[in-house]
């Protein structure tokens, strides 16, 4: 055995110590959508909360997958040096030149005009590979196969038109497929940004969703995509209440509740929209569902008024407080 491979060898057996260079062999993708310049990483991992290690994302500027045996410092060192004007290759050379334990890193950077730059080290535990396209790359190790990451690649390009989020969840549903990590599965996670910066930072981050620990992530993942969703019809409800145009509020409402109709929180402010359109009955009647699972409603609805959230007359709200 070579003095270079024992050295690499021995730097990862080292790490696998260090919880500041966690063990997260897995499968990811890092992508953008040509169209919305949205980039999003999505990442599925045995090992115990894999969105706190593998994936960094910034926007306006791209995002990177750090994993194998993972060196955190690629996530924001990575994303620096593509501030600074380097491109994903550059930058990827950079962050490997001075690595003692290069051959046992697996990492992919792409950034927002949607070049990518992806490395499997030599020494990555097989199956172990990467495929790049035309704004993504998927990259995976330790797999059970080595079909795995060639059909997550299959899978993104298949998908266009969809929304990014969701294409990055058909990749990753496409690895398990495939058999997925050797060892089976435990952590997910999806982050979306935007393609431009913006002068509301808070607001750039747009999806950021993890499962720690879950016997199925993946599904976990996809269950909490879909709640994502249907709050963003929630909020488009809010946003037309707030510019007075109830109807458009009350599709958007509806929407949400299709979406989950056991969620009494939908169901509740959208009886309240209903009721500051005037629409009286129809919001009893939904606020009977809610008040039958959970009397505590009720008492909300009383302290509607005294901030302006629920603009109803005396005799109304004494309707609405009495739905039965």
């Amino acid at each position: 055995m070579g003095v270079s491979l024992m050295a690499s060898l021995g730097a990862a057996k080292a790490q696998v110590f260090k919880a500041e260079e966690p063990l997260a062999h897995t499968y990811s993708i890092v992508a953008r959508d040509p169209k919305t310049g949205e980039m999003a990483v999505g990442v599925q991992s045995h090992w115990f909360s894999v969105g706190t290690s593998v994936p960094w994302a910034e926007a306006g500027v791209g995002v990177v997958a750090t994993q194998s045996f993972t060196n955190k410092s690629f996530g924001l060192r990575g994303l620096a040096l593509l501030r600074e004007g380097k491109s994903p290759e550059e930058a990827l050379a950079i962050l490997l030149s001075d690595d003692e334990a290069r051959e046992v890193r697996q990492v992919a950077i792409l950034d927002a005009q949607g070049r990518v730059a992806t490395h499997t080290g030599k020494q990555c535990i097989r199956y172990a590979g990467h495929t790049t396209g035309a704004n993504f790359s998927v990259q995976a190790n330790m797999m059970l196969t080595d079909k795995v990451w060639p059909a997550m690649a299959r899978a993104f390009e298949k998908s266009e038109g969809q929304p990014l989020a969701e294409r990055v969840l058909l990749a990753m549903q496409a690895a398990e497929g495939e058999g997925g990590d050797i060892r089976g599965r435990q952590s997910a996670a999806l982050v979306v940004v935007k393609g431009q910066k913006t002068d509301q930072p808070w607001n750039e981050r747009t999806i950021d969703l993890r499962v720690d620990d879950g016997e199925q992530p993946l599904e976990e993942l996809a269950r909490l995509l879909k709640v994502y969703r249907a709050y963003e019809h929630m909020n488009a409800g809010d946003l037309a209440i707030e510019k007075g145009q109830m109807q458009q509020a009350m599709q958007e409402y509806g929407k949400a509740e299709k979406m989950f109709p056991n969620n009494l929180e939908m169901k509740y402010w959208h009886a309240i929209g209903l009721a500051n359109s005037g629409q009286i009955a129809e919001a009893s009647k939904l606020l009977r569902e809610v008040y039958k699972k959970d009397a505590d409603w009720r008492e909300l609805t009383s302290r509607l008024p005294e901030v302006g959230l629920l603009t109803v007359s005396k005799q109304n709200l004494e309707k609405l407080m009495q739905a039965k």
